[in-house]
């Protein structure tokens, strides 16, 4: 699947964090005063340690990557899907079912290329769509996995910045006869509350609900091909085949559909997506 930077989520990093930056130096205030490595570690650390509590190290490990995922954006487009299934059925109905056998190389998707060859091997149409939606339902359910755990290290933060909060107040109350000490603690107390709060709403649940319509949008788009699979086996016409399919698509990418489906053979090739 093709990917292009996503600049929703990067720019959205940017304005958050250039707001927080900004507020600071518009009231005469020092970055320096709101870096505190002991608040760090007690947020950062201790989410990142109760994320390993609750979920297996295989998952845990795939932190970075789901945080590298949502900056990338996949490119879906369901009209050239629709288009691609609209030239399959065309060469069905020429030459038969077995023909798409060598159509299925230069298909790129793999959910595509997996259903077209289950019905050129004459696989039955219910068996057809059960091993299609398995292979979908376990991909939502490690999808569903990644994004509980970020939701989790979301819930977390708060939580361990007000432990960091607490123990600085402890700090305090044990050195009263010590400004120095007081100082120390007070801005460990309150830096602990400000990493918390602000990387749950700033970064975890954000990158969460990121994933979260990324998921879905992929479940559409996995719902589009299980039908035009189903379209392809049961010999539908491509004008049928695009009718069908074309309620996946934007009204005006449809009417663009609509019209690259009508468009004489020799015309451009579909481009091939994936979801």
């Amino acid at each position: 699947m093709k990917k292009k930077l996503d600049l929703a989520t990067t720019l959205g990093f940017v304005v958050a964090l250039g707001s927080l930056v900004a507020s600071i130096v518009l009231e005469h205030g020092s970055l320096m005063a709101y870096f505190n490595i002991s608040a760090g570690l007690i947020v950062f650390g201790g989410s990142l340690g109760a994320g390993m509590i609750a979920f297996p190290m295989a998952v845990v490990k795939k932190l970075p990557k789901m945080i590298i995922m949502s900056l990338r954006e996949p490119v879906q487009d369901p009209a050239a899907i629709v288009q691609q299934f609209v030239k399959l059925a065309e060469r069905a109905r020429k030459e038969g079912l077995l023909a798409l056998e060598q159509e299925a190389p230069t298909i790129l998707d793999p959910l595509i290329r997996k259903g077209i060859m289950l019905v050129v091997d004459g696989t039955d149409p219910e068996v057809v769509t059960q091993v299609m939606e398995i292979e979908i339902a376990a991909r939502e359910a490690r999808h569903e996995t990644g994004i509980n755990m970020l939701e989790a290290l979301g819930g977390f933060a708060p939580t361990l910045g007000i432990l960091g909060t607490v123990m600085g107040l402890i700090r305090i109350l044990a050195h009263m006869s010590s400004a120095s000490e007081m100082a120390s603690s007070i801005a460990v107390a309150f830096t602990a509350t400000l990493y918390g709060v602000g990387s749950a709403n700033l970064f975890w649940l954000p990158l969460s609900t990121k994933l979260k319509r990324r998921s879905a949008a992929e479940g559409e788009i996995a719902a589009l091909i299980v039908d035009g699979v189903a379209a392809i086996q049961a010999g539908d016409n491509p004008r049928i085949v695009q009718e069908k399919l074309a309620g996946y698509i934007l009204p005006a990418k449809g009417k663009k559909a609509a019209k690259d489906a009508a468009a004489p053979a020799g015309a451009a090739s579909p481009a091939k997506a994936g979801a």
